[in-house]
């Protein structure tokens, strides 16, 4: 197996744009104007644009409401909150390793960028439970990972993929790892928006959804940044692009959506008024079939080719820049539009 070597800190008699994406050789100065990959300039534009923090949302009406919520909308609420912080708080972690093995300054910089937006995301949970619950409340959740069965299976599935990489860099485990970051951040975190953002449509937790909304907007960015480095890293290895490794891809994604519904039945199942576990579960198909074509291979579930739940696609496509879609009022600060991911018919 290729090993993948670190990015050296400074290299004089490199060029300033790097020669590989990984194992190449790069001067380590980052001149956006001359950069290895077209995309990459764009893509830093789009993440900075996203720019938010949670202070920017106001949380008075969601502790109004939060006490009248049912006894089961309250522990969903409760426990999603604990999955999300203890995804995002991995991801942060594993974006700078990655970045250490990217030879191109310009891919390390997004890492970076990417990294800092998870300890936001990680920042707006801390704020949203210490509006609504108590500190030991608070503590409590953010302890879930450790005593949740069914939390445990996911969270030592993704850390698997992780750690290998962490512990033996080869391109082989470098593929898997991405191949698991973009189950995190493009499968793992859906069936608990979905609970959000139905929330939201029946006028509870605007605020948290709102913040809901940043965070997935975030996260379709980070999938597509991993996805390119997925595509450029084969591109460069094209040995590892093998009909093994299409069915290696194939298997994780299956595995990784029998989780997901898992889950959607502990936090959903038959407790949340008016909306459907079996929606949830379709939804998750899809979202399994939409990552791993966007990796390049061909989608592990017969059908499952349209959104079921088109509702969402509100909630996603919000043009926060101009309007609070979930209160309808005008912003001071700049937002970058959400384009329309072509998801809903694939």
């Amino acid at each position: 197996m290729t090993t993948v070597n670190k990015r050296v800190l400074m290299d004089k008699e490199a060029p300033n744009r790097s020669t590989k994406i990984v194992n190449g050789r790069s001067s380590n100065i980052l001149n956006w104007d001359d950069v290895r990959f077209s995309w990459a300039y764009p893509k830093y534009k789009k993440m900075l644009g996203n720019f938010w923090t949670p202070f920017e949302i106001n949380m008075s009406n969601d502790i109004k409401q939060f006490s009248q919520l049912t006894a089961d909308e309250q522990e969903s609420f409760k426990k999603i909150i604990g999955l999300l912080a203890l995804l995002d708080s991995i991801q942060t972690d594993y974006a700078g390793k990655v970045a250490d093995y990217l030879t191109d300054s310009s891919l390390n910089a997004l890492m970076i960028i990417l990294a800092q937006q998870e300890v936001i995301h990680n920042h707006s949970y801390s704020y949203i439970l210490s509006s609504l619950v108590s500190k030991d409340e608070q503590d409590r959740i953010f302890d879930f990972w450790r005593t949740e069965p069914i939390l445990e299976k996911r969270n030592d599935f993704v850390i698997k993929g992780y750690r290998q990489f962490s512990e033996e860099p080869t391109i082989e485990n470098m593929l898997d790892s991405v191949v698991y970051d973009v189950i995190l951040e493009g499968l793992f975190f859906y069936s608990g928006f979905s609970f959000f953002y139905h929330l939201a449509r029946n006028q509870k937790m605007v605020a948290t959804s709102t913040m809901i909304n940043y965070i997935n907007r975030d996260e379709q960015l980070h999938v597509d940044l991993f996805v390119k480095i997925y595509k450029e890293l084969l591109e460069e290895y094209p040995e590892y692009n093998t009909p093994e490794r299409e069915k290696h891809v194939q298997a994780i994604f299956k595995e990784a959506a029998q989780l997901e519904i898992e889950w959607a039945h502990e936090i959903i199942g038959d407790k949340i008024e008016g909306l459907e576990v079996e929606d949830v579960e379709d939804y998750v198909y899809f979202y399994t079939n939409v990552r791993c074509n966007q990796l390049g291979y061909e989608r592990p579930f017969e059908g499952y080719r349209k959104n079921p739940m088109k509702w969402i696609k509100a909630y996603e496509d919000v043009d926060l820049g101009k309007t609070d879609f979930f209160e309808q009022r005008s912003r001071q600060y700049t937002k970058v539009n959400v384009q329309d991911n072509g998801f809903d018919e694939l």
